[in-house]
């Protein structure tokens, strides 16, 4: 049976990052046309859009007419995914250090 250990802890980690993944990493209320992932400056000339990101890279643009937009057809799956959920829920340092002491020294590219 110990054949399958690695299978069902990866499926186990899986599982647990793909509900992490639905959870909002940030909220952004703006009216930037020069965000990174602008695709639709049009969105505002009627006000203020609110961006939420959620931790697997999604962005939904909710517009001022109540409409809501998917921003990035990209968002993270598979081996990425539960890399990223590791990292941001086991304290993981970019440099791969866990309880890194000097991880204000390191860059952090967001987690």
């Amino acid at each position: 049976m110990t054949e399958y250990t690695e299978m069902i802890e990866r499926k186990r980690k899986q599982l647990k990052a793909e509900e992490w993944a639905k959870g909002v990493q940030h909220i952004h209320v703006h009216r930037l046309t020069s965000m990174w992932y602008e695709t639709r400056p049009e969105d505002m000339k009627m006000g203020n859009v609110i961006d939420t990101t959620y931790n697997d890279g999604t962005i939904e643009r909710k517009l001022q007419n109540g409409g809501i937009v998917f921003m990035t057809d990209e968002k993270l799956t598979g081996d990425a995914l539960i890399d990223a959920w590791e990292k941001a829920t086991h304290n993981v340092c970019v440099c791969g250090t866990q309880d890194c002491a000097t991880e204000y020294s390191c860059t952090t590219h967001g987690y």
